[in-house]
């Protein structure tokens, strides 16, 4: 069986479309289509049905798919034990949370990049979980530790979250003592019926899950604050980069979550990413540390 066709063959089943597979590829969609039916010749069966939404696997294709990932993933291992334990190289691509990717990993990242000039590290920030089985991602950072798929998973920091709004907006409204003083406040949150993960319901724990202003982006939660819109739950690493908020009644409401790393299973065989996965953890718990420790002097 040639590595090549079952590059096409995984390339088909991500992102289940001939044209789409040719784009991963830059080969023509006719050549996708005809190494394809030349794999299929090959091991005697069809690999895949063509249906309104596009290519799916046959019961034959999932159980090639497994071994087809085990193949790259020891193609890629080989890969690395023939380039050495020098600096990491090449390109990862890691899926996260939108908070998480703006105000955590652009500083971890810039320093592993900077200890490995030959690295290549694309941030895809989306308010979704990603399907590392369609290889959207190399790695994946959620808020919630997944109970199902061929993954490893690994915890890769604690965080905490405050309510917090600006100087300007606490000036010029009734005092929050407690938590029941914020009937007379206007609220930011998230979307609720876009609210991918029971772990992102923050507002719930105040007794309200329909903010009167909300959206799906930790970002614009944050500059809705920033411009004194409103009261909000935030996290203590962002507030870093908003010298503006103050925590409010941080002794009377805070909430602790975690982020996991989550992998494929069968990249366990690939050191670069298992180097890297090492750097990324012990880096961003310290960045997170010192966050959090800063944002201790933002307290209302």
């Amino acid at each position: 069986m040639d590595w090549d066709d079952l590059r096409v063959f995984l390339a088909v089943a991500r992102s289940e479309s001939l044209s789409g597979a040719g784009r991963r590829l830059q080969i023509d969609p006719a050549t996708v289509g005809r190494r394809i039916a030349r794999l299929e010749e090959a091991v005697g069966a069809r690999l895949f049905s063509k249906t309104p939404q596009g290519y799916a696997l046959t019961g034959e294709g999932g159980r090639l798919l497994t071994h087809a990932e085990r193949a790259e993933a020891a193609m890629e291992g080989a890969v690395e034990a023939v380039s050495g334990p020098e600096g990491l190289t090449g390109q990862i691509r890691i899926g996260a949370p939108d908070g998480c990717a703006n105000y955590l990993l652009p500083q971890v990242l810039a320093r592993i990049c900077d200890a490995n000039p030959g690295l290549e590290v694309q941030v895809v920030a989306l308010p979704r979980v990603f399907n590392l089985s369609k290889r959207e991602a190399d790695m994946a950072i959620a808020v919630s530790r997944p109970e199902a798929g061929r993954l490893t998973v690994q915890k890769l920091t604690d965080y905490h979250l405050h309510l917090a709004a600006s100087r300007a907006y606490l000036a010029r409204h009734p005092a929050i003592t407690a938590p029941g003083d914020l009937a007379a406040h206007r609220l930011v949150g998230y979307i609720p019926d876009m609210i991918f993960d029971k772990e992102l319901d923050y507002l719930s724990a105040l007794g309200t899950s329909s903010p009167p202003l909300a959206s799906n982006s930790v970002s614009v939660q944050l500059n809705f604050l920033r411009h004194g819109a409103g009261i909000g739950v935030v996290h203590d690493f962002a507030l870093p980069a908003a010298p503006d908020l103050l925590r409010v009644i941080p002794e009377k409401f805070h909430l602790k979550r975690a982020f996991w790393l989550i992998r494929h299973a069968d990249d366990g065989r690939v050191e670069r990413l298992n180097r890297f996965a090492a750097l990324l953890v012990a880096e961003a718990r310290a960045e997170m540390a010192r966050l959090e420790a800063d944002s201790v002097g933002q307290t209302a």
